[in-house]
């Protein structure tokens, strides 16, 4: 099973919920993880980072009489940002890990009431089993019988030999 989009292959179980079967709140959650665990959003956030960093330094340093730029205190207005950025993250995390927890419920759920299943078709199964096996103790002795009765009864006669064989 192969990543489609932003779905995971976990999207394909059928003990999952998917698609419109997930509230708003499921579905963003899942897009949310999806792209902030993902290598391009780290790249991109670092990138952002220096792109500020070095946009700062150059309006400071280029700043003149007393004006430097759009953060007067280098990276104060960043440090601000990127703790508030923190405060989100927390929470988002917190929602990708409920949200992975109601995945594994389901998948634990599918899982348990599939080995119910299989438990029962493994119980019809040795019940049939010993059946056979009843009937072929029962038939071996009726054959036991059969041949201390007459002991040529269930012995087919020699094949006549054909033409072809007796080279006539």
């Amino acid at each position: 099973m192969t990543k489609t989009g932003w779905q995971t292959h976990w999207h394909h179980h059928p003990g999952v919920r998917s698609g419109e079967q997930l509230t708003l709140g499921e579905r963003a959650a899942d897009r949310m993880r999806n792209m902030m665990g993902s290598w391009p959003f780290v790249f991109s956030f670092f990138g952002v980072m220096i792109l500020w960093a070095v946009a700062n330094s150059a309006f400071y340093l280029g700043g003149t009489d007393g004006k430097h730029g759009f953060d007067p205190y280098p990276y104060i207005l960043l440090n601000l940002f990127l703790s508030m950025l923190a405060g989100v993250q927390a929470a988002a995390l917190l929602i990708a890990a409920k949200r992975a927890d109601g995945i594994s419920s389901e998948i634990a759920l599918h899982t348990e009431k599939n080995t119910e299943d299989l438990k029962g078709l493994l119980n019809d199964n040795t019940s049939l089993t010993q059946q056979v096996k009843k009937n072929t103790d029962l038939l071996e002795e009726i054959h036991r019988h059969v041949s201390a009765l007459s002991p040529g009864a269930g012995r087919f006669p020699p094949e006549p030999a054909s033409p072809t064989q007796t080279g006539t």
